[in-house]
């Protein structure tokens, strides 16, 4: 009985929208959002997946997520002349999907003006690490590193230090700020919420994710 309330007043704390604004800012805070214009040059941009699925069963379109921004923010830096090259990391699960999360990246990035030649696909990747590994290897056999890391605000803190880990040398160019956003008015911020709970839950995996890196 006791282990069942305290799981309980567990997810009811964390399902308030004003603690998950608190949390996600916490995290987000650590690389906060630059403009396009006081971003460096680099060598390359490096695009990391969650940001849509590839076609699946009997759906033939690309599904974008919430973290789309990273997408979108990638052809924006790369309009802006910030790097000549865009290495889209992300496999998939070939029994689910009709191809890897970095052709689907490909594809939007199409539609978005990015020419195909300046794309380099990482299509084995399944998590962050393997993200920041054959990501690496990829890289370095075309002698760069030096890049702009590209992902959402609550992913950096992992991303960056799983990348940094390989002996590249990373700026961080963080987009899909969350906690940016204001939390409800008024006695609504203090309500559970089920957004709030994913908040805050999301924000929880980056900070194990991290400590478990280490």
């Amino acid at each position: 009985m006791a282990v069942t309330t305290l799981a309980f007043v567990w997810l009811w704390i964390w399902s308030l929208p004003m603690l998950s604004h608190w949390l996600g800012g916490m995290v987000e805070n650590q690389y906060p959002q630059v403009p396009i214009s006081a971003l460096p040059q680099a060598q390359a941009l490096v695009v990391l997946g969650g940001a849509l699925s590839p076609p699946s069963g009997n759906n033939s379109d690309i599904d974008l997520n919430s973290a789309a921004d990273r997408v979108w923010f990638a052809a924006r830096l790369f309009h802006a002349s910030k790097a000549p090259l865009l290495l889209l990391s992300g496999g998939s699960d070939p029994e689910r999907h009709a191809f890897s999360e970095a052709r689907a990246m490909a594809i939007f990035l199409a539609d978005l003006g990015v020419p195909a030649q300046a794309l380099l696909l990482e299509e084995q990747s399944r998590n962050t690490r393997q993200n920041a590994t054959f990501s690496a290897a990829l890289l370095k056999a075309r002698g760069i590193d030096r890049i702009l890391l590209v992902t959402s605000a609550l992913h950096m803190p992992r991303a960056f230090a799983l990348f940094t880990a390989q002996g590249l040398q990373v700026t961080p160019a963080a987009t899909d700020f969350e906690a940016s956003q204001a939390p409800p008015p008024g006695l609504l911020a203090w309500l559970p919420d089920a957004l709030a709970l994913d908040g805050s839950g999301r924000a929880m995996k980056e900070l194990v994710g991290k400590w478990v890196g280490w």
